[in-house]
């Protein structure tokens, strides 16, 4: 059964929580470079705001998509 990943090259995303010796912090932000679909789990590139490359699998690794608009500070 292949994991619900649909995330693609050029996706904004948050990392939720890594299970890795050296995580990147949950919290922190991203840009997906490409993704690997493997037969029941997903690999990730991540290009992290932070300067730091660090792939993903998922699962385990949780991420949310963001919005990769420019916020605005509209009264709306």
């Amino acid at each position: 059964m292949k994991p619900n990943c649909n995330l693609k090259a050029g996706d904004r995303i948050r990392l939720l929580s890594m299970d890795d010796p050296d995580p990147i912090p949950a919290g922190t932000i991203g840009t997906v470079a490409a993704v690997y679909p493997q037969s029941d789990w997903t690999q990730v590139d991540v290009d992290w705001d932070g300067g730091r490359s660090l792939m993903l699998s998922i699962p385990p690794d949780q991420v949310q998509r963001i919005d990769a608009s420019p916020q605005t500070q509209s009264g709306e």
